[in-house]
Formats: structure tokens, C-alpha cells, sequence
């Protein structure tokens, strides 16, 4: 399978550079595969678009300004920090710039008239990524200060610094588990009284954590599909959640997942589970491309993706790819926003 077959136009005026001016006000495009038909909505619309009965699966992932900007010590020299994992209480997976400069051994200072991190590269890696050992100044608290230096970080592909609103608007509503350097953005439509309204008519609701990793920007960068590998990322899945997906299953009830972070979760661990979903943590690097047979996904909420990505190519596995291609081009047509920002999409 050819990765050229995941391509299309979009026009750049299209990539959304900032949130609606309302949250929960996001177009919503339908696809309906039973019906072979798509059709125009908003998000506001899904509690009537959805069934009684049908099991909703977020993301409760909590994003953390992890972009640090500081500079190189004793040069003074500009740094920029991303802060991917923490690995233990000092030590971090993180990618730098300008990774070239920046050996084992290096000094890096990050600061701000409340706050002051210091931190030192201790092995180098690929790409620009390093692990480095991070401390807080005095011994505070390293979490604190980096909440109060830190910046969103905002995918590559909006143009703009990030504003003092990301910190909101780049966030769901249920977020709860810090941990990712980017927002599940499926997410990012829904509305407390949204999920008031899809509460009262019927629609369950369940919650699992899996940490976004910076590898959901990674380009595919093979000419083949299926020689792509995707990153791991961290999921854990409660005793409640888990309850609930099984329960839906037995029952023949729909579940239907919020996002792709949720999807590559609950297929990895009903794998894992020997066909059960089981309560737990792990790691995911799934990576679904059509052909994909999908044992817990009925349907999926998800944001537009970029051209030739590999979450492109996990719509086009449920979805079947000239089907999603084709709402892609409609969408196109109709000036639907796309990316993180972006309107939503919901395969039934």
C-alpha cells in the first residue's frame, strides 16, 4: 500500500491557527456508512445523531506547557526545550534546539522573575533528543516552576506563539491526568453542558488516559505504508472504564471512541486481553492502516488529518479509504476548519 495514496489538497487557509470563538460552536461532518452518505452538522447535534445506549470513550489526558525557552550556560545562547517524559524525580526524555550545540555535559537555564530551572543534557539521542536532568532552583518544585515558565505546545503547523487563552482552549473539559505535550483534539469540542446533553439522552459515558507524545506529529516518512512505525505512548485504562467497555460489548452496544489516541488504546489492550478489555497500563504503537480488523470500535469522533499521516490512514481502516478521501474533498469544498483546531468528523 502506497503512502501516496493518503494525499490530498488542502488549501492553507484552511489549517485552523486558533479555537472557534465558542467552544462546542465546531462544524461536524457525518459519515454514514450504513447509508453511504455524508451530511452537514454541528457538534451540538450529537446527542440527537447518537443512540441510546451508546458507550462514548474519551481521553482524560491532561496537557502540560512543556515548551521551555531559556538559554545555554556560560554562553547565553537562545534554547528551546520540549519536554516529552519525565523518566524519574530530575531525569527527562525532552527535545532540544539547536540539538547540535547541545553534548552531554551542556548547561541550560530557563527563567522568569517566580521561577528558575536548571537543567544539564545527559545522553544524547536521535533527532534532537536528549535526556536531561531538570532541578528546580532552590529546591522547589519542578512541576510548579515548569507551569509557570512553560509554554502550550502548540502543534508546528499553527503559525503563531502561543497566548495566555491555549492554556484553555488547548485543553478538554475533562482533562484530569497530566501528561501530554499535545491535546487529543477530538476532545477539544465538547462542552459541559454538551455532555449534559448527551447524558440525558441516554449516551454513556467512560474515561481512559493515554499521554500524547510528540511521534502524533511525526510525518510517515516511508514510501510503503506498511513499513511505518509508530511511537509508543502510555495508556492506563480503570477498573470503571474497562467495566463499562465490557459491558457494552456484551450487550451489542456501540462504542464509540473519542479521538484516535482512544481507538490505538482500546485496540492494543483488547489484544493484549486475549479479546477482553482489562483494566491496567501499558504501551501503545498500534498503528492501524486499512485492512485493520477493529474488535472494539464501532464508530469515531475524530479531528481532519494531514495528508499522508498515519491518522489519516487509521479513518480510512474504519471508514474505508475513497470514502474518507471523498469527505476529505467535501469538506474541502464547504471551507471546513482542519487540524488540532479544526471541525470534527464523526464515522458511524
Amino acid at each position: 500500500m502506497r503512502v501516496s495514496d493518503f494525499d490530498y489538497e488542502l488549501p492553507s487557509e484552511l489549517i485552523a491557527q486558533a479555537p472557534p470563538a465558542e467552544r462546542g460552536s465546531s462544524r461536524l461532518l457525518l459519515v454514514d456508512r450504513a447509508r453511504e452518505a455524508l451530511a452537514h452538522a454541528t457538534i451540538a447535534d450529537l446527542p440527537r445523531l447518537l443512540r441510546r445506549g451508546d458507550l462514548l470513550v474519551v481521553n482524560d489526558t491532561r496537557v502540560f506547557p512543556a515548551r521551555l525557552l531559556g538559554r545555554r550556560t556560560p554562553s547565553g545562547g537562545a534554547v528551546e526545550c520540549l519536554l516529552l517524559e519525565r523518566l524519574d524525580a530530575e531525569r527527562w526524555d525532552a527535545l532540544v534546539h539547536p540539538g547540535q550545540k547541545l553534548r552531554p555535559g551542556a548547561g541550560l537555564v530557563f527563567e522568569a522573575p517566580d521561577a528558575r530551572l536548571r537543567a544539564e543534557v545527559l545522553e544524547r539521542r536521535f533527532y534532537g533528543r536528549r535526556v536531561i536532568r531538570l532541578v528546580a532552583e532552590a529546591g522547589g518544585d519542578v512541576e510548579t516552576a515548569i507551569d509557570r515558565l512553560g509554554h502550550v505546545p502548540l502543534p508546528p503547523y499553527i503559525k503563531r506563539p502561543d497566548r495566555e487563552s491555549d492554556r484553555d482552549r488547548y485543553q478538554t473539559v475533562f482533562a484530569r491526568v497530566r501528561g501530554s505535550v499535545a491535546a487529543p483534539t477530538a476532545g477539544l469540542h465538547f462542552t459541559d453542558a454538551l455532555l449534559v446533553s448527551l447524558e440525558e439522552a441516554g449516551v454513556e459515558r467512560a474515561a481512559i488516559t493515554l499521554h500524547v507524545g510528540y511521534g502524533t506529529f511525526k510525518p510517515v516518512r516511508t514510501e510503503v505504508v506498511e513499513e511505518h512505525r509508530v511511537d509508543a505512548e502510555r495508556y492506563r485504562i480503570d477498573e470503571a472504564a474497562a467495566a463499562a467497555i465490557t459491558r457494552a460489548r456484551a450487550e451489542g452496544r456501540r462504542v464509540i471512541t473519542v479521538g484516535t489516541t482512544t481507538t490505538r488504546a482500546l485496540e492494543t489492550t483488547v489484544r493484549a486481553g486475549d479479546g477482553r478489555v482489562e483494566p491496567g497500563e501499558g504501551v501503545t504503537s498500534l498503528f492501524i492502516y486499512p485492512g485493520f480488523d477493529f474488535r472494539v470500535v464501532g464508530a469515531l469522533l475524530t479531528n481532519f488529518h494531514l495528508p499522508r499521516s498515519s491518522l489519516l490512514m487509521l479513518v480510512s481502516a474504519l471508514a474505508g479509504r475513497e470514502r474518507i478521501l471523498a469527505a476529505y474533498r467535501e469538506a474541502v469544498a464547504r471551507g471546513y476548519r482542519f487540524y488540532s483546531y479544526g471541525d470534527a468528523m464523526l464515522i458511524l
